[in-house]
């Protein structure tokens, strides 16, 4: 299966491209916005291609063609105002599902927000950003993908432990972003996490055994 990781730059996708790289199942494809990134990856053997989130769908659906998986782990940054997150975490994100339809994607994760699904539960001093995840996550849903949606709690930048509690509604929590890279790959071929999506923190589960119970 060859996988599309949109944001493969970040720290969640980098963790993502090494375990699909490592794995038999999987091929990556890095999707990255600048020329550097996408040369760095290349030198490692890794499948890449040059998308800018702000573009057109027909630009974004050219690197997705041949993917038969999306993952959606870009995000604008915290160093940018709001406007940046409507254009890249929200916008960018339903524009490469559009464009994932365009390409012939069927499957398709997204990484969301915890709790971005309950507005009263919204981070009062991001607010920008999880109405941009909460909205991006309604498109998926309404989008006909086979879709997924994993809403990480606080992002460390640990070691993970392969850890976790998985489910609707969880708590406030944390978890390390390579057990979040770890849980996407897991959900790929996963059923019990096809067209639903999940707070996930760190826990007592293993990964295969929480998302099976979704």
């Amino acid at each position: 299966m060859n996988v599309a990781v949109v944001g493969a730059n970040g720290k969640i996708g980098k963790h993502l491209i090494k375990l699909l790289q490592e794995s038999e199942e999987f091929s990556p494809r890095a999707i990255v916005r600048k020329v550097e990134q996408a040369e760095s990856f290349q030198k490692e053997g890794i499948q890449s291609s040059l998308i800018d989130l702000e573009g057109t769908v027909e630009h974004i659906a050219e690197g997705l063609d041949g993917a038969h998986a999306v993952v959606f782990t870009a995000g604008s940054g915290g160093n940018t105002g709001s406007d940046k997150t409507l254009l890249v975490d929200l916008d960018g994100a339903v524009k490469t599902m559009e464009a994932a339809k365009q390409a012939g994607v069927e499957r398709f994760i997204i990484v969301s927000a915890h709790q971005a699904h309950r507005r009263e539960n919204w981070n009062e001093s991001l607010k920008p950003y999880y109405a941009a995840k909460h909205y991006a996550d309604k498109a998926l849903e309404q989008s006909g993908l086979t879709y997924t949606i994993i809403r990480p709690g606080g992002l460390l930048n640990e070691e993970g432990t392969g850890q976790v509690a998985a489910a609707e509604n969880l708590s406030r929590g944390a978890i390390s972003r390579e057990d979040v890279a770890k849980t996407i790959f897991a959900s790929l071929t996963e059923e019990k996490t096809y067209n639903t999506g999940f707070d996930l923190i760190a826990g007592n589960d293993s990964i295969e055994e929480a998302i099976k119970r979704i």
